[in-house]
């Protein structure tokens, strides 16, 4: 899973980041709001933690971007204020998790977790896909019927993408960037969508010409 890490503090920034990535996330980093902006508005994230004060624009306003622009993406801010207008605020933007500063390191394994669970609130933690399959993001499992359905290792990836941007249609050049990069051709999109419809169902995956592809939740 891709978490978005906004600190301005460097050392504390690299700490935070080589931790997570230690627990199998991978971390995007931002030194301050404006950077932070630019990439939520070019990748996507499973999670954002985004500290309140940094140079340019705040952690507050960059919630605020990320909802203006239809992001749900699950977010925790990190800051050293405890006025309850300053929690109320970003809790009014669409926070979902604070996290005092400081804070122990070993704490993050678990509150990571958290506001990723919440997002797919639904008691046993699985989001619907197309009335009939359930994924498990946690296991990065896909069921139908309570039977698993196998998945290679790209087209699960493929899954992710789609269920994180799930609010928009996707293009095949965002696809072949976040999945490929630079060796991603187009043919590489059609195949795999093609095997995961032959797996799952036709409607799992939508399809329109000229915008992209879009997952039926």
């Amino acid at each position: 899973m891709k978490i978005l890490l906004l600190e301005d503090d460097f050392s504390y920034r690299i700490s935070v980041a080589e931790y997570l990535s230690s627990l199998g996330y991978e971390v995007d980093e931002a030194g301050n709001g404006e950077t932070a902006c630019t990439k939520i508005a070019k990748n996507s994230y499973h999670l954002l933690i985004l500290d309140v004060k940094v140079p340019e624009i705040s952690g507050f306003e960059v919630l605020k971007y990320a909802r203006n622009i239809g992001l749900k993406t699950p977010t925790m801010m990190m800051t050293s204020l405890t006025a309850i207008e300053d929690l109320a605020t970003g809790y009014e933007l669409g926070c979902n998790e604070y996290l005092k500063k400081p804070f122990n390191l070993a704490e993050l394994k678990f509150r990571v977790k958290e506001p990723i669970k919440k997002h797919y609130a639904n008691g046993e933690n699985f989001v619907l896909i197309a009335d009939n399959f359930k994924f498990y993001p946690n296991e990065r499992i896909l069921k139908f019927n309570e039977n698993e359905i196998s998945l290679s290792a790209k087209e699960l990836e493929i899954l992710e993408f789609l269920l994180a941007n799930s609010y928009k249609f996707v293009s095949t050049e965002e696809l072949i960037d976040e999945i490929w990069g630079e060796n991603g051709k187009d043919i590489d999109v059609r195949v795999h969508i093609q095997k995961i419809r032959a797996k799952t169902a036709k409607n799992l995956i939508i399809s329109s010409r000229g915008l992209g592809y879009k997952i039926n939740v």
